[in-house]
């Protein structure tokens, strides 16, 4: 059965920086695109950022230069580093599996920027 565990989520000021983890289990992670998802109060869930089996990166407009994330196909691993925060970041962030047919989700952590 997949898992995906995020972890990294926090209350942080704004411009700070946090690095959000999802370690995913089972020997399929290096074959998935890897995604970043958020959902904000109110607000439809939305695409952050995803990485390819091939590394291929793409990010939403508004974190471009703010946000990177990356993989690490040894440690079933993916991370999103979030720098230069603001308070409209303030969401609960998903970790998301995808290839072929199949998409799994985390659980979600929560991410809140606030003075």
């Amino acid at each position: 059965q997949v898992q995906l565990v995020e972890s990294g989520g926090g209350l942080v000021q704004p411009g700070g920086s946090l690095r959000l983890s999802c370690a995913a289990s089972g020997s399929w992670f290096s074959r998935y695109t890897m995604a970043w998802y958020r959902q904000a109060p109110g607000k439809q869930r939305e695409l952050v950022a995803a990485v390819t089996s091939g590394s291929t990166t793409n990010y939403a407009d508004s974190v471009k230069g703010r946000f990177a994330i990356s993989r690490d196909n040894a440690k079933s691993t993916v991370y999103l580093q979030m720098n230069s925060l603001k308070t409209e970041d303030t969401a609960v962030y998903y970790c998301n599996a995808a290839y072929s047919m199949r998409n799994y989700w985390g659980q979600g952590t929560q991410v809140t920027v606030s003075s």
